[in-house]
């Protein structure tokens, strides 16, 4: 007999965030389900891994095979991996985050480098935001295309090294218009310090900013995001700029 997809579910917004909660029951129908997920917050933790200090894991559900662990996103699929699971996941999901990792978000972002750290291991998997960052939002809509998009990753597998980052619009099912394969959008922060002093005199800083979009293009996650599609981006953990090799090859650094 043909064994169940094993599906990894992991976040970084915590194992009692109500998106992996929706993510949970959004995966359920494909597959065997094992949650490992940080025992708290880890957003903006990008890549992080402890390698300083110690890692705890405490397993809370066994009926569901709900684990946290004390670490980040990446730590969470590193140890699932190596000490939690009996064979390799056949996907692995991360979220559904609180808020948007489309554009140059992906970099910060802890829910993607769950699944980046995913993909190193050869696993497929995909990340998953909702437009929304507040704690109460509504994840129904998230949770259908969530479970489209994942099924159809199991049906066609993806290539190695290529992870999908979902961004889904903060909308009812109905006002949805479809799925958008996309690029990256060209857009960054211009960040700020919020610079105040403390009652004890130190001065401290709370980092603010305005998300710009640079892209005019109609081909981008941000275009789809603003234009009512799911945007679902390939994206790969090879930073080499591979074009520029032949350039650097044809400069003496040694002269």
């Amino acid at each position: 007999m043909t064994k169940k997809p094993l599906i990894l579910v992991t976040n970084d917004d915590g194992v009692t965030a109500p998106g992996i909660k929706a993510l949970i029951a959004a995966m359920k129908p494909l597959g065997e389900v094992v949650v490992v997920a940080p025992d708290s917050p880890q957003s903006g933790m990008g890549h992080a891994i402890t390698v300083n200090s110690t890692l705890y894991v405490e397993k809370l559900d066994n009926e569901q095979n709900i684990y946290t662990c004390s670490g980040t996103p990446a730590d969470c699929v590193k140890i699932a991996i190596n000490e939690i699971l009996k064979r390799k996941p056949d996907l692995c999901v991360s979220g559904i985050n609180h808020g948007s990792n489309s554009s140059i978000n992906v970099i910060y972002s802890g829910t993607m480098s769950a699944a980046i750290e995913a993909g190193i291991e050869g696993i497929p998997a995909i990340g998953f935001s909702l437009l929304d960052y507040s704690w109460n939002a509504n994840f129904e809509a998230a949770a259908i295309y969530a479970r489209k998009i994942a099924s159809t990753v199991i049906e066609n597998k993806l290539p190695e090294g290529v992870i999908l980052n979902v961004n889904i619009p903060n909308l009812q099912e109905k006002d949805i218009k479809g799925i958008k394969i996309s690029r990256q959008a060209k857009a960054n922060w211009v960040e700020e310090f919020d610079k105040r002093v403390n009652p004890m005199g130190r001065e401290y800083y709370w980092l603010t900013g305005k998300f710009v979009d640079l892209d005019k293009g109609e081909d981008t996650d941000e275009w789809a995001l603003k234009n009512n599609h799911v945007s679902v981006v390939p994206v790969q953990y090879d930073l080499t700029a591979h074009h520029y090799i032949q350039t650097l090859n044809s400069w003496d650094f040694n002269g």
